[in-house]
């Protein structure tokens, strides 16, 4: 069993659900996670963000329920509205951080997430990639060298068709995949408890208890 967690960097549930990842992450170390990037901004609604009305009510509701931070540089970057959110860009960042180090994606893609919605830097630019990975301890230039290839363009076309694929059509959405099956175990927002309960039920599923054996009575 593996866990799958199909995001977008632009998601501001995305973001809130950071916190819930992690700490299911870190309970089960045994279980590896692939990171896919969805792809929530692309196309026409590449567009300034001011064409989306709802977000700074949207961001309040988040911070509300799952105490996600939402910083003065990312107030500052939406500010005049101009700004315009491109999940392929993001997405070509999160598989160069996934190329550098492929068993800290999932930790890698919430730091990616905390430096816009905190930071308030472009996901676009090359120097965002810079900063996070230097305070993750990685090669910051082979970083942007892998951004700027080619291949990353393709690998996030291949991961919006892995989302594709998967049935997802909201984000953030946890599944656990056991072989060809997946079983969601999360969807838009949930505590690491909910989380937890749903796995170990899932788990329980596959590994029923072995119950032993009743004594034989004797005959008479």
């Amino acid at each position: 069993m593996k866990l799958v967690y199909v995001f977008d960097a632009y998601c501001g549930w995305s973001h809130g659900f950071s916190r819930t990842l992690l700490d299911v992450i870190s309970r089960h170390p045994d279980l590896d996670v692939e990171v896919v990037s969805g792809g929530l901004f692309t196309g026409s609604r590449r567009v300034p963000i001011r064409k989306f009305g709802y977000v700074q009510g949207a961001n309040a509701k988040i911070a509300e329920l799952t105490g996600a931070g939402f910083g003065e540089g990312y107030d500052r970057l939406i500010a005049d509205g101009s700004f315009v959110m491109d999940s392929e860009a993001a997405a070509r960042g999160v598989a160069a951080l996934r190329h550098l180090a492929p068993a800290r994606a999932a930790e890698l893609a919430t730091a990616l997430q905390r430096v816009f919605y905190v930071g308030g830097l472009s996901l676009s630019d090359p120097a965002t990639y810079r900063k996070v990975a230097e305070e993750s301890g990685l090669d910051a230039d082979a970083v942007i060298d892998a951004f700027e290839a080619p291949w990353a363009r393709q690998a996030a076309e291949a991961d919006f068709r892995r989302a594709a694929d998967l049935g997802v059509t909201g984000f953030p959405t946890l599944l656990a995949a056991d072989g060809d099956r997946f079983t969601p175990l999360a969807h838009g927002n949930a505590t690491t408890a909910e989380v937890e309960q749903r796995l170990s039920s899932l788990r329980a599923q596959r590994h029923p208890p072995v119950l032993s054996p009743l004594p034989a009575r004797n005959q008479p």
